[in-house]
Order: structure tokens, then sequence, then C-alpha cells
């Protein structure tokens, strides 16, 4: 199963970075990816087992379920329908604080290729396009956080606890 990643260090708190990774609205402010953003079953905010429709601005459409939530570290999905390509896909985005206001923040997807048999073909094809979506997405979190107002906008939340 390939595994693909890519870092950025970002002048912002993890606790911030986090919170604008989960907030849906604001999310399709930053993220070049991303077209359109649902939660399912009337779910209102991420938890593990909340279900999301997400549609890429190139048409694919995928639902996904959160499988990890542990705020301001760790979020992670599976995907449970989604283009036809993907036999298996998840993703998890880290968030290592390195200081109160810079944060290593962490894209991490795995993936199998459908049909099993041109997977050797297809996966680094489909590696080298999702490395390029998370370095984009990747860039678009960093110039957001650090050069606009977005993170001021961000809803008003108690403080996250260890």
């Amino acid at each position: 199963m390939p595994t693909i990643q890519s870092t950025a260090e970002i002048d912002a708190a993890s606790d911030e970075l986090f919170a604008l990774g989960q907030d849906y609205d604001l999310r399709l402010e930053w993220d070049p990816f991303l077209r359109e953003m649902r939660y399912r079953d009337g779910a209102t905010e991420p938890a593990v087992g909340v279900r999301v429709w997400v549609r890429a601005k190139n048409w694919l459409s995928m639902e996904a379920r959160y499988i990890t939530m542990n705020p301001p570290e760790q979020v992670a999905i599976t995907m449970t329908k989604g283009p036809r390509i993907f036999r298996q896909f998840s993703g998890a985005w880290l968030f290592k604080a390195l200081s109160p206001r810079r944060t290593r923040v962490t894209f991490r997807y795995n993936f199998t290729a459908r049909p099993r048999v041109l997977a050797p073909v297809l996966e680094p094809v489909m590696a080298a396009v999702l490395k390029r979506d998370i370095e984009e997405r990747l860039a678009g979190l960093k110039q957001s956080a650090e050069t606009t107002d977005i993170l001021q906008r961000l809803p008003q939340r108690p403080p996250v606890t260890a």
C-alpha cells in the first residue's frame, strides 16, 4: 500500500491550524483541492464516526469517515465511498507544536488502486498526483495562516487541554 506525505512548518499555533483544517467554511478558502464539503447524517462537526462528503475541484467526490480525532495533534479519515480507481484510501493530518506560534504540519495518505492487476502501473502515477495535491494544500494552509486574517475568523472556542 503506497504511503505519501509532505510536511511544512507554519508560523501559527497548532490548535489554530487544527481548527482551521476542520472548519469546512474556512477550509474552502485556503484548500486549493476542494470545491465542496458536507457533513452527513445531521452531523455538524467532526468526530470519530462522523461521515463527510467532499468534492474536489477535479469533480471527483468521496465520502469519508473520521477514524481519529485527537485535537490539536491528529485527525484521520478513511474512504467509505469514492472514485472507483481507489480500492482503499485513508489520510491523516498531524500537527506538532514546535513552539507556541510554530507548528510542523504533515499530511499523509495511504491508498491502493483498483483494479489490483493494474495497481503496479497506476499507483506510481496516483502517488505523484496525490503528492502534488498535498504539497499544494500545505502551501495553501501556510499562505493563508501566515498572510491573511483567516485565523482571526475561526469561531471562538475553549482552549484545548491535554
